[in-house]
């Protein structure tokens, strides 16, 4: 019995000191630990990971490849427009001498600006916000090279602050247009433009927001929020994913004389090539138009529950248009158009621009708490600016 434990003893002790030793092995040399993992049947150890672990994809250290790959595409924008300025009311005949001002003669300067557009075409077509190149007497565009070149305003939507614009060239290094995957909240996104001058200049932040209703901006304001650095000279830049491909043209910036820090916004891709192209195959972009102005129907607490529709109330309604023609006044609520609900006033302004004019639909909607019904003709929808 004696013996019997003092061989048991004798094992383990030679036992404990072999795993000590493979230990220290496994540490100095790794590749000899599993060396002898392999010899008794056990997996690596670069294999063994703790409990709960997951692979995190690695992360880019350098957005230098997507920046090579989209800068060649962005260009700056050089504009200049003749401004006529009323004259002063100069009373004093002296002072008019001396001042050199005509009683009654307009002054005219020259008035320049700054921007930046994104080549999307080989053959030259140019994608720029409206307010960049609006009135502008003479349009001149610095490539990615060095080149100066001039360009012709080929259309404007000021209702997406977009423009289209032409210069003459073959092959030039357009940014592809084919559609991804929408950016999503937290998305990197690469901001190229020309602030103040400085020609594709490169800023990088992250997709704050999609979808913003800025309606006091723009009528269709479906906008990407982003805080990349985006300033005066940016307009009509690209905004650029981690992989060098277009998500969106840069429009504006919350001032930070109300307190903003980091608000950029940006027109999305999809809205961005339909303006492109109708412009193209149109000279404008057509849209239908019920020539009332309208917003969400008042609720009352607990009437409505999340998500099911709210209809809209009118507000104005346009002498001779079609919803004149079709007896609508101011109040009325509709929650119908076209045989189907209406979720909100985006929903209907969506739904009414995507219709050519000519198109009838009928619509739905309450009077002083009783129902109606009817039709009506739309029209093409009038300019902001011609409103």
């Amino acid at each position: 019995m004696r013996r019997a434990l003092h061989n048991l003893a004798f094992l383990l002790r030679w036992t404990l000191f072999g795993l000590a030793a493979a230990f220290v092995v496994t540490l100095l040399r790794p590749e000899l630990g599993d060396r002898l993992r392999h010899a008794v049947g056990l997996p690596p150890s670069a294999a063994i990971e703790p409990p709960g672990a997951t692979a995190s994809p690695a992360q880019p250290t350098s957005y230098a490849e997507a920046v090579r790959k989209a800068a060649p595409s962005v260009v700056s924008i050089y504009t200049a427009r003749i401004v006529t300025e009323q004259p002063l009311i100069v009373s004093n005949p002296t002072v008019q001498q001396f001042s050199g001002i005509t009683l009654g003669q307009p002054r005219r300067r020259l008035e320049r600006a700054l921007g930046s557009g994104v080549i999307v075409s080989p053959d030259g077509y140019v994608l720029t916000n409206e307010h960049v190149v609006r009135e502008a007497n003479e349009i001149q565009i610095v490539m990615w090279d060095g080149r100066v070149t001039r360009a012709v305003a080929v259309g404007t939507d000021p209702e997406t602050d977009l423009a289209v614009l032409k210069i003459d060239g073959r092959e030039l290094p357009a940014m592809s247009l084919e559609h991804t995957a929408g950016p999503e909240v937290g998305d990197v996104v690469l901001a190229i433009g020309n602030p103040f001058g400085l020609s594709h200049t490169v800023t990088q932040g992250i997709v704050s927001g999609v979808s913003r209703d800025r309606t006091d901006l723009l009528p269709f304001g479906q906008f990407i929020q982003t805080d990349a650095a985006i300033n005066e000279g940016n307009s009509g830049g690209a905004l650029i994913n981690a992989r060098g491909e277009l998500v969106g043209i840069n429009t504006t910036v919350l001032m930070r004389r109300v307190g903003a820090e980091g608000i950029g916004f940006a027109i999305p891709l999809d809205i961005a090539q339909l303006v492109l192209t109708q412009i193209v195959e149109q000279g404008a972009v057509i849209r239908g138009w019920i020539g009332a102005e309208y917003g969400d129907a008042p609720i009352l607490p607990g009437a409505l529950a999340v998500g099911q529709p709210r209809g809209i109330a009118l507000t104005t309604i346009y002498s001779g248009g079609p919803a004149d023609q079709a007896g609508l006044r101011p109040g009325d609520v509709l929650t119908r158009f076209d045989g189907s609900d209406i979720l909100d006033q985006n929903d209907l302004l969506e739904r009414e621009s995507a219709l050519n004019p000519g198109s009838v639909v009928a619509i739905e909607g309450f009077r002083s708490g009783l129902p109606f019904s009817g039709q009506l003709r739309l029209i093409q929808r009038p300019s902001a600016r011609r409103r």
